[in-house]
């Protein structure tokens, strides 16, 4: 069975305009960058900094395009600083959004981790979404299929998933429906858009969700 499923995106949510494509997306889909009392451009990943957002849509090229193309300066109306790692930086954020999520999940009853307690709430379909390391085994994540209509994350590595649910490393979890589960899909998709495009390694190979 082939991973994926419906998108349960948000409707009629508020929108803004991508700086680097001219798209006017929801805000879920876009990151929100801030100018710093330094005049450095910092991503805002929670959406809670001072002063006025520019937004760039969660996709690496994206990203890459406005660091590059002079696009922040233009946006803030004023010169600013881009940092050589600022790809890196939304990367990290966004991956510490999607691991604290799953960690909120987990102590509520919300999330499971180990391939019997998975396979068990796949069966019994409980489960919404299924998460699996992008640096595990391909042949024992095989054995695990997407929940009819749910969703798939499989761009976290082993040690992130670890540090979701309190372990050295995991390679297995699973969300039930409702809760904190949507959140987690919306953060996880704007992880996957910065970190699969034009990026290489383990980390970076996640299989696309619908």
């Amino acid at each position: 069975m082939g991973r994926g499923g419906r998108t349960n995106d948000r409707e009629n949510g508020p929108e803004r305009k991508c700086i680097a494509t001219g798209e006017v997306r929801p805000k879920h889909e876009l990151i929100r960058m801030v100018v710093g009392p330094d005049d450095q451009i910092f991503p805002d990943i929670l959406g809670k900094l001072p002063g006025r957002g520019i937004w760039v849509s969660a996709d690496r090229q994206a990203v890459q395009k406005a660091a590059t193309k002079g696009l922040f300066a233009r946006a803030a109306k004023q010169p600013v600083k881009v940092p050589d790692d600022l790809i890196e930086e939304v990367d990290r954020q966004l991956a510490r959004r999607v691991v604290d999520l799953i960690s909120l999940a987990r102590k509520s009853g919300e999330a499971v981790t180990g391939y019997e307690k998975v396979k068990d709430w796949l069966s019994k379909e409980y489960a919404e979404v299924l998460i699996q390391a992008s640096d595990g085994s391909g042949r024992g994540k095989a054995k695990l299929s997407t929940p009819h209509f749910g969703h798939y994350i499989g761009w976290l590595t082993a040690e992130e998933l670890g540090l979701a649910f309190g372990r050295q490393t995991v390679i297995h979890g699973a969300l039930a429906s409702g809760g904190l589960t949507q959140r987690v899909v919306e953060e996880a998709q704007r992880l996957k858009g910065v970190r699969e495009i034009g990026a290489a390694g383990a980390a970076q190979k996640g299989k696309t969700a619908r």
